[in-house]
């Protein structure tokens, strides 16, 4: 039995917080990206950027799994001491990282046409859109090793190195967008080709930082990467079966959040423009949540791997205690400050009206969401995956349910009390399987 730490509130907080400033420092990106393409570029760049990013996120986040894994399989290997494993994971990890963006390079031309198909955009946008998603789409095999990498700290407890990279890549990107869009005049193109260059130099070094550290666990005469191990048979299906599981659970998310938006557009452009609005503030309320829920990642898997069941409870009740602190304190504030911070996000009058008369059900919804979001963590620590899969079935399906009965009557209100219920609906149906969860504790060999 390994001691993963006294997972106190002081060390809870000491891990989070790193987590939230690099959280916090993905969307500054693309403020600094349409700051420099709104004043050197013209609105064919800005929209072109636009629309390319999007189609990005949208790729990237379906492979957010290769970073849920890692963190998983590597916290739990961490908590039972077992480092040739932790090697391992990483090893099998890159490698599908690696095979999964080459795959991505060579299917551009049909991830281009499918992408511009569902999407489209005027002529003029079009154009620098897919001359910015040609370029970028080489940087497919960086981000995803990223993902890994960082999958590894997060598992390691490593908060610092993360937040250290996640400045680098971000740092390098925006002198990289100004030099390249700004000095030499590429427009789009540069914006790519500075991500693309910024990609695969923080790949390089957050490999070379991990690799070495992890030299310092290889015992004499013991190979780094053995070929048996990496390409254990049922260990590789267990990770196939993980990640299956979680690229589900994800793409429900995305659903949901999708629908939400469609619905919202059916009661006219000034309802759509007023819960956009509230959708950022409820982002950037994420950002803090998803730092408890990361830490509570390593430490339920440490935990677990080392079959140390009071350390578990011990990690998920401080974690999620913060948690819940950090969300009233959230909510709070954006009742406080919500006119003022809808006013500085919109001139327009009824948006204003709108999003000020909905932002009570946007900070409801904050503090009702830290549950589901500690749960994910919790479950994605001890590769519940399967568990995390079925309880977004169950929970979508209460969303649509909650939609069917409350919009007629309710309206746009209706809408928000669905995704009230539904944020609760994932907490509830991930809590079905805690029992269970405790009793892996007894039985885990």
């Amino acid at each position: 039995m390994v001691n993963s730490g006294n997972p106190s509130f002081l060390r809870i907080l000491n891990l989070a917080w790193p987590i939230i400033i690099a959280n916090a420092a993905v969307p500054l990106l693309g403020l600094v990206d349409t700051a420099v393409i709104g004043n050197v570029g013209d609105i064919t760049d800005l929209g072109a950027i636009a629309l390319g990013a999007l189609i990005f996120s949208f790729v990237y986040w379906s492979f957010g799994f290769l970073r849920m894994s890692t963190t998983g399989f590597v916290a739990q290997a961490v908590g039972a001491s077992d480092y040739l494993e932790v090697r391992a994971i990483l090893g099998r990890a890159l490698l599908m990282a690696l095979l999964l963006g080459i795959l991505l390079v060579c299917l551009q031309l049909l991830i281009q046409w499918v992408a511009f198909f569902l999407l489209g955009g005027s002529e003029e946008v079009e154009a620098p859109a897919r001359a910015y998603f040609t370029v970028r789409i080489w940087g497919a095999p960086a981000t995803l090793s990223i993902f890994v990498l960082m999958g590894l700290l997060i598992g390691m407890g490593k908060s610092r190195q993360l937040l250290l990279f996640q400045l680098f890549l971000n740092g390098l990107n925006i002198l990289l967008d100004i030099w390249f869009a700004g000095v030499l005049g590429l427009g789009a193109t540069g914006i790519a080709l500075g991500t693309v260059v910024a990609e695969w130099m923080t790949a390089l070094l957050a490999a070379y930082f991990v690799l070495g550290q992890l030299r310092e666990t290889c015992g004499e005469g013991e190979s780094f990467w053995p070929r048996e191990k990496i390409f254990d048979r049922a260990r590789i299906l267990r990770m196939l079966s993980s990640n299956f599981d979680i690229m589900l659970r994800t793409l429900l998310l995305v659903f949901s959040f999708a629908y939400f938006t469609n619905q919202s557009a059916r009661f006219g452009d000034d309802v759509l423009a007023a819960n956009h609005i509230l959708l950022q503030l409820i982002s950037f309320a994420a950002f803090f949540l998803d730092g408890f829920a990361f830490v509570v990642e390593s430490e339920a898997g440490k935990a677990l791997g080392g079959k140390n069941r009071a350390a578990f409870i011990t990690s998920v009740r401080n974690s999620t205690i913060l948690a819940a602190v950090t969300a009233l304190l959230l909510g709070a504030g954006l009742l406080l400050v919500a006119e003022l911070v809808i006013a500085a996000l919109t001139d327009i009058g009824e948006v204003r009206l709108l999003a000020s008369a909905l932002s009570g059900l946007a900070a409801l919804y904050i503090l009702c969401s830290f549950a589901a979001f500690q749960l994910d963590g919790i479950y994605i620590g001890v590769s519940f995956t399967r568990e995390m899969r079925q309880a977004s079935i169950y929970s979508l399906a209460v969303f649509l349910l909650a939609c069917w009965l409350l919009i007629e009557d309710f309206g746009v209100d209706g809408l928000w009390w669905a995704m009230i219920i539904y944020v609760l609906a994932r907490a509830v149906a991930l809590l079905i399987y805690f029992p269970a969860l405790l009793r892996r504790f007894d039985t885990r060999a």
